[in-house]
This record gives C-alpha cells, structure tokens and sequence, in this order.
C-alpha cells in the first residue's frame, strides 16, 4: 500500500503511533465521564469501556485535528463524545438484535436486561451531549444533534425492515447512511472545526469520512458472512438471524431461484439457522456474486474517500488517512 507523493507505506501500527498519546487523553476522559451516580450505570459503562473496540471514530477525529492543528483539550473531549456516542448506538443495537455478544464478550442486555440496557444507553447519549455542552460552541452541538436524529431515524427504518426479503439497494444505502457513514463525517468534521480549518476543507473532509464510512459498513456486512467467528468477535451469519437483509443477499437474490427466495425466508422467519444452514446461505450468496459485487461496492467509495484526501497537502497525517481507507477494504474484522 503506497500513498501520497512519497509513496510511504503506513500499517495500521504507523497510524496508530500518530495518535497514541491523543487516544490515552481520550480514554482518560471516557473514563472519568462514565462514572455515574448509579451504580448500575457505572458497572454497564466500565463493562462497556473495558471491552475495547477500534476507537476509529477519535482516531479520524484527532488525524483530522492534525491536518489543520495540534489537539488539546478540546479534541480530546470531543474524542470521548463521538466514542460514547457510538457505544450508545451499540448498546441500543443490542437490545434490538437480542444479542448475546459484543466483541467476543457478553452483551450488556444479557448481563443487564433489556430495559436497564436502554436506559443506559439513553445515559451514555446524555453525557456525551453535557460533554459537548462544555465547549460551548453551536456549531458542534449542531452537528452532534442532527447526527444523532439521523441515527435514531436509522434505527426506527431498521426495525421498520426487520425480517423483510424485500429490502432495495437504495433503501440499504439510506441505512448506512444514517447508522454509519454519518457519524464518520461529523468526526472528521469536529476534528476540522477543532484544528481550525474553514468551512470548504471541512466539508471536504467530512466528505471524505462519509465515503469511508460507507465502505467500512459494507465491509463490516461483507465479514458477516466471511469472517470466522474467533477473529470477528460474535457468530457469523448475524446478520441474517437478526432479520436484516443486507448488501450482498441484496444482490445475490436479483437473480435467486424460488427455491433460494424460501430458504432466506425461513431462516427470517425462524431466526435461526436450524432449519436452513449457514453453509447453504453463504453457497448461495457466493454462487450469486452477492458477496463479490457488495465488495466491488466498498471499493469504490474507499476510491472516492482517497481521492478526496489527496486533494489535500501531503503529510504523514494526510496518507494515514489515506491508508486508513485501504485498511478498512482489507480488514478481517
């Protein structure tokens, strides 16, 4: 992988360099601010935090600081914000999806319960917001606001689709729109705003985090029927027992036989894959080029996110990011 005009190689090692005394600020301040007055809500959130996670949000916030400045305080804050805004967003997935693990861990609503689970998820989107609210500063709650109702509104048309065969491309790319894609924008939007950009190279950047962000969640579905269990960190074939239709049964099922229509269908209609194995689903998504178009899909918005990023001044920052949106077509979970 070679990028920019030196043609520099960078691993995901490299790029984490960059950023690593940054990210020991914000997980010190993710840590400070999930300590709540209930003790509940502070179990949940350090079972939460200790579960790790990529930390791919604050990393492209604080690599997007760096184009334009220094972080501080500020970014480090705002870091925490986008993280816990995330992890939000996963413990209220969860509940949705019934699912027993997150990150080769149990869920929070096994260990918790559904309803306490929602409640604090609810708590984790409230202190990200009081978090923000310290920076004073309208166009980053603008930003945070609108993100979220776009979420919320991603999760009600998600649960709206729930065990329907009858999903659209168009309708899928909304999804990831809203869910995904989104929240990749407005941290590296924040992470502009924080380093001092003007407004045409932050919309420039936030446009390059929403055409990696839509590559990296067809990927994550990509691995949903690739990755293997251990390295993926929860079953493989989610995806479909959950309900959701995503890309590559999209595709695959353009041209499936009746026969292939029914055997999707029962595992909806069961949930589980008793009846019609895993093995056949993924054959059939395989046979269909399901798979290899989804994949061709994530290429090309993380050729649209590295044209966009080499418009801007060659850095070691600059190609990190660039190499970021190789890293993510290439990962394995």
């Amino acid at each position: 992988m070679a990028f920019g005009k030196l043609g520099q190689t960078f691993s995901a090692l490299e790029i984490y360099q960059i950023v690593k005394d940054d990210l020991k600020s914000v997980e010190e301040e993710i840590r400070l601010e999930s300590i709540a007055s209930i003790d509940t809500i502070s179990a949940i959130t350090k079972h939460l935090h200790a579960g790790g996670g990529k930390r791919l949000r604050p990393t492209l916030l604080l690599l997007a600081c760096r184009l334009f400045g220094k972080p501080g305080e500020t970014a480090f804050r705002l870091g925490a914000v986008v993280e816990m805004v995330h992890t939000a967003t996963l413990v209220h997935d969860d509940v949705i999806d019934v699912a027993e693990t997150r990150r080769g861990r149990a869920s929070t609503n096994m260990l918790w319960g559904n309803h306490t689970s929602v409640l604090a998820g609810d708590w984790l989107y409230m202190q990200a917001f009081q978090m923000a609210l310290k920076e004073r500063n309208f166009r980053v709650l603008d930003l945070l606001i609108s993100l979220t109702q776009l979420m919320v509104e991603g999760e009600v048309l998600q649960l709206e689709r729930i065990g329907k065969l009858s999903v659209s491309e168009a309708d899928y790319m909304d999804l990831v729109d809203r869910k995904t894609a989104s929240l990749f924008s407005v941290c590296a939007r924040l992470g502009a705003i924080v380093g001092g950009a003007n407004e045409e190279e932050e919309s420039r950047l936030g446009n390059f985090a929403w055409n990696l962000g839509m590559a990296f969640q067809l990927v994550d579905d990509i691995l949903d029927f690739t990755a293997s269990e251990s390295v993926l960190g929860k079953p493989v074939g989610s995806d479909l027992r959950e309900g959701k239709i995503t890309l590559p049964l999209i595709y695959a099922l353009e041209n499936a036989t009746p026969i292939e229509k029914q055997a999707v269908e029962a595992v909806l209609r069961s949930s589980d894959y008793a009846e019609i194995s895993f093995e056949r689903i993924f054959e059939f998504t395989s046979s269909q080029k399901g798979i290899e178009r989804a994949r061709k899909r994530a290429e090309v918005f993380a050729d649209a996110a590295r044209k966009i990023i080499s418009s801007f001044p060659d850095s070691n920052v600059q190609r990190a990011l660039a190499a970021i949106s190789e890293l993510v077509t290439e990962r394995d979970h």
